[in-house]
């Protein structure tokens, strides 16, 4: 753990302290070790004496999206300026209490689109094409023993709709379209730019479409939307694909669902509450499990790293925010 900023380091205008919560790739930290003054904490809610004793010089936050950065906090840190999220995600901010204090949130969009879109379009794969069950065939000597495998569903001429037709959302479509499905979406209003057509809900959405796939953000507004109701209308030949937020799926419905044939299968890379897993998908042969790891790319991470530390960098020294969010 770096040391914190001595005293007279802030006082003779010095590197600013920046608290960074990881985790956060060591390479990244390194860097911001460069640039600032670094006090790290492995989770949110530590409080090491490093990190007591320099509360008030603390003017920057480093974080993953995800990771619980609220009001208490947040006023223990009277000279907090920025949060800087390691995502595009931010939903582990309060952006509420930030804004009401002059707090400026920042994010790092676009550099993760592609590597989060590819994701995605594999988790279709893998639950139409059965790749992760057919390893597991081949694994247990069962096609040696038994024969061929059970027959599975080719992408082309299904409908793929899109819970969230932002960046990452598009990025799916153009994927899906490769393979030869339709799209459909639901998005929190109908978009003027993009040729699909729009479906007032996530409800109906399901109906219409063979696979949702959630793009969408986390937060207040999300929480629990795939629900009982939307898995029951996405029925039993349909397939849920996950590489939002684990909040936006009522985990329990989702295994009663899957348990239950009430959807045919899913593919889950983001949980409600990492890294705890529901233990209950373990035993469950109809969903392909991920490990948040849909921008986990030397590439992308690289890139997301580069663009926090930018967020930091430009506020510090009194320049446009590239990627402010709030």
């Amino acid at each position: 753990m770096a040391r914190g900023p001595r005293m007279n380091e802030m006082s003779n205008g010095g590197k600013p302290c920046v608290l960074l919560i990881e985790p956060i790739p060591s390479w990244i930290v390194d860097r911001a070790r460069d640039e600032f003054n670094l006090i790290v904490l492995s989770h949110e809610s530590e409080r090491p004496q490093e990190f007591l004793d320099n509360v008030a010089h603390i003017r920057g936050i480093a974080m993953p999206g995800f990771a619980k950065v609220d009001a208490p906090l947040m006023a223990l840190l009277p000279n907090l300026e920025i949060l800087a999220c390691f995502g595009v995600g931010y939903d582990g901010a309060d952006v509420t209490y930030a804004q009401e204090n002059n707090i400026a949130v920042t994010n790092t969009p676009g550099v993760l689109t592609d590597c989060v879109a590819d994701l995605g379009m594999a988790l279709v794969l893998a639950c139409l094409r059965k790749i992760v069950v057919g390893d597991r065939y081949v694994r247990a000597g069962r096609w040696k023993n038994e024969g061929i495998m059970a027959l599975n569903d080719a992408p082309r001429g299904r409908c793929l709709g899109i819970v969230g037709m932002g960046r990452i959302g598009l990025e799916l479509a153009k994927r899906a379209e490769v393979f030869g499905m339709t799209i459909a979406y639901y998005n929190r209003t109908e978009r003027d730019d993009v040729p699909y057509p729009y479906y007032a809900s996530a409800e109906t959405l399901a109906e219409a479409c063979d696979v949702l796939a959630l793009t969408c953000p986390g937060g207040d507004a999300t929480q629990n939307m795939i629900d009982e109701d939307v898995l029951k209308a996405l029925g039993p030949k349909g397939y849920l694909i996950n590489i939002a937020r684990g909040s936006v799926v009522d985990e329990a419905a989702l295994v009663q669902a899957l348990s239950e044939k009430t959807i045919a299968g899913a593919g889950i890379d983001v949980f409600a509450d990492e890294p705890n897993v529901p233990e209950a998908l373990f035993e469950l042969e109809n969903i392909v499990l991920q490990p948040h790891q849909a921008s986990a790319t030397v590439e992308t991470r690289t890139a997301m790293g580069n663009l926090t530390i930018d967020n930091l960098l430009a506020h510090f020294q009194g320049q446009p925010l590239p990627n402010q969010v709030a």
